[in-house]
């Protein structure tokens, strides 16, 4: 199977390029809200150490330890939650960032390939055909005659002119190589391979 990529395909992976570059940029820049989640995982952390360290520290101190313990101990366990909320944000943000730099690469890309894939699609099977019929058979003059002809009486002049400056003069002349090479560009394939 051959490569069938163009000049013309070139821009159009440049701008997948991009899409994709900017998909990642969505992302970076939204992970960044996961900070504020690690945040407070941190203070709850921080909170829950703390309030059990004084819990333990006045636990056995006369008359109000064991309250003051249980106290500071339910603190504990609420900045608990306050972690485990940092956690759940923190993970919603890395989510979410997820989701919109994938969705900033894929809808413009699936977007620009719709676009451009029935063209390409043609064109390749243009190529294919041109390819079939430049090859069909073993080299024979009276077939570059008759390809020469469809060049020279079919093509446009634009693409004739890129390869001679009389098509007509160079087909009644027996000079098949420019009409053959315009041809041969014009499907985008060469002659003979």
């Amino acid at each position: 199977m051959r490569a069938y990529l163009t000049p013309r395909d070139l821009p159009v992976l440049l701008l997948i390029a991009a899409f994709a570059w900017l998909g990642f940029k969505v992302h970076d820049s939204v992970a960044e809200l996961a900070g504020l989640g690690r945040g407070l995982q941190d203070a709850g952390a921080a909170v829950g150490t703390t309030a059990r360290g004084a819990a333990d520290a006045v636990e056995g101190a006369p008359l109000v330890g064991g309250g003051a313990a249980d106290v500071l101990r339910r603190g504990a366990e609420q900045a608990q939650g306050i972690e485990d909320a940092g956690r759940a944000g923190e993970e919603q943000a890395l989510d979410t960032a997820r989701l919109l730099g994938w969705l900033t690469f894929l809808a413009p890309t699936a977007g620009l390939l719709g676009l451009m894939a029935p063209t390409r699609v043609r064109h390749v099977r243009a190529a294919r055909a041109a390819r079939r019929l430049f090859n069909a058979g073993p080299p024979d003059p009276e077939r570059e005659a008759a390809l020469a002809r469809r060049a020279a009486y079919g093509l446009p002049y634009s693409v004739l002119e890129r390869h001679t400056r009389d098509p007509i003069g160079d087909l009644l002349a027996g000079r098949h190589e420019p009409l053959l090479a315009a041809l041969s560009d014009d499907a985008g394939v060469r002659f003979g391979t």
